[in-house]
């Protein structure tokens, strides 16, 4: 950030009388908005801070460090005294008068802009931390950020750039998010779709690498006739012995490769094992291929949805990135899990799975489909009486995203699981059902 941008910010800043809400909406991205109505976004990110003016939109996941209660608890419906740029440091410091307080009191929110020390911290009245978005030891600095130290002051620094007058903040700072989006757009889309073509091209492998139906059949008959063949010689088969030589039924010659470690009076089972298993892969092989290919489809819905995506928000929801260390231990053997705002979403990727995740289901869990259109689950996980409207919208989107590639408009049914009856595989009868229209090719969702 130029000195002379956060000196425009800050005079634009000072026009506002009061912050109704502060949060964090991504690792580094804090969003301030100001009299209800203009929401201004922070990037701290060490080396490459940068602020953006966009409109609010609720961040795919909840953060609930000490920080983030504290900045909520502190400056969230708070008054807004002041927004000022001390002592010439790229430095935006907001004084404040958090609403919670019983007597008058002054916190400040501090957000430097200063390489790699960047960061956003909360000071009290008399220079004390009180907390900060990132702790820095006397390792790594001789100004050491952690709560109940003071607040050292930024070490004078001459600089030397240029001052400019910016006539429209706003839409610098507007066009400052469109540019950010963009990159932020291409260079996540290229990622994600990287990603979900790999899993698509794995289980492409897995599938061309199948055995048919006739080949599995040939071999069972062939097992089938080595098991025969060591019982008709059995009596002239020694234990040393790793081949039989003899004659076919046909009376042709041939050279059987004998099994190791196993007992010759063992050695036509072993066989005849053989080939019952080879004709039971070869009976239920078109359902693995029908799984393989379902999973496949799904992956392949999921591209093309990428390739449709006009925002990050979309991209992160259809591709999350890794999960947090406290999200490690959730796995799932059936079906896809997401996270949409802190509730665990299941996807189903067939038949099979919707079967396996509405068994799993609890009678208050959210359970949606497409209508008149065989398509994957959905579950959403939570014993509250009423959802988050946006959980529903994000949840319903995944479900055409994930199911269909023809664009159109959809109308995606929901209800609880109880209210769901399970017929014949994964089919369904449901009553006491809402309906969300959802349109195709990443256009907005219609409730």
């Amino acid at each position: 950030m130029k000195l002379y941008e956060l000196k425009a910010i800050a005079k634009r800043l000072n026009d506002f009388t009061f912050i109704s809400r502060a949060r964090r909406v991504e690792d580094n991205t804090l969003e301030l908005v100001f009299d209800k109505s203009d929401s201004y976004f922070f990037n701290m990110t060490r080396g490459h801070s940068f602020i953006y003016k966009a409109s609010s939109q609720r961040p795919l996941q909840g953060y609930n460090a000490p920080f983030d209660t504290l900045l909520h608890t502190l400056m969230s419906a708070s008054k807004l005294i002041s927004v000022d740029v001390p002592n010439g440091d790229r430095v935006l410091r907001f004084t404040l008068a958090p609403k919670s307080s019983y007597k008058d009191k002054i916190v400040y929110l501090q957000l430097e802009f200063t390489g790699k020390n960047t960061n956003a911290i909360l000071v009290d009245e008399n220079e004390v931390i009180i907390e900060a978005l990132r702790h820095i030891d006397a390792d790594s600095s001789f100004r050491v950020i952690r709560p109940g130290l003071e607040l050292l002051a930024i070490p004078p620094f001459e600089r030397t750039e240029e001052e400019k007058e910016i006539a429209d903040i706003d839409a610098c700072l507007e066009e400052k998010h469109t540019q950010i989006q963009a990159k932020k757009l291409l260079e996540l889309k290229k990622q994600k779709l990287s990603v979900t073509a790999k899993k698509s091209q794995k289980l492409k492998q897995i599938l061309e690498k199948l055995p048919n139906e006739e080949s599995l059949a040939l071999q069972a008959k062939e097992y089938n006739s080595y098991g025969n063949l060591i019982l008709a010689n059995l009596y002239q088969i020694k234990p040393y012995d790793t081949k039989l030589n003899t004659y076919d039924f046909e009376g042709n010659e041939i050279s059987l490769k004998l099994p190791k470690n196993i007992k010759v009076n063992r050695m036509s089972d072993y066989f005849f094992n053989l080939a019952k298993r080879a004709k039971n892969k070869a009976k239920n092989i078109h359902m693995e291929k029908e799984n393989l290919q379902s999973k496949k489809d799904f992956y392949d819905n999921i591209y093309y949805a990428l390739e449709q995506a006009t925002e990050p928000y979309e991209l992160e929801l259809l591709v999350p990135k890794r999960a947090k260390s406290q999200r490690k231990k959730e796995k799932l053997r059936e079906g896809e899990l997401f996270w949409i705002e802190d509730y665990k979403v299941f996807v189903g990727r067939n038949s099979n799975e919707n079967q396996k995740l509405l068994s799993m289901a609890k009678a208050n869990d959210l359970w949606m489909h497409i209508r008149d259109v065989p398509s994957s689950h959905v579950i959403i996980r939570t014993d509250k009486q009423n959802l988050p409207e946006s959980v529903i919208q994000a949840a319903a989107k995944l479900c055409v995203d994930f199911s269909v590639k023809n664009p159109g408009d959809y109308e995606v049914d929901y209800t609880k699981r109880k209210f769901v009856k399970l017929q014949e595989g994964s089919n369904v009868l449901y009553n006491k059902y809402d309906t969300i229209s959802v349109t195709k090719e990443g256009a907005e969702i219609r409730v």
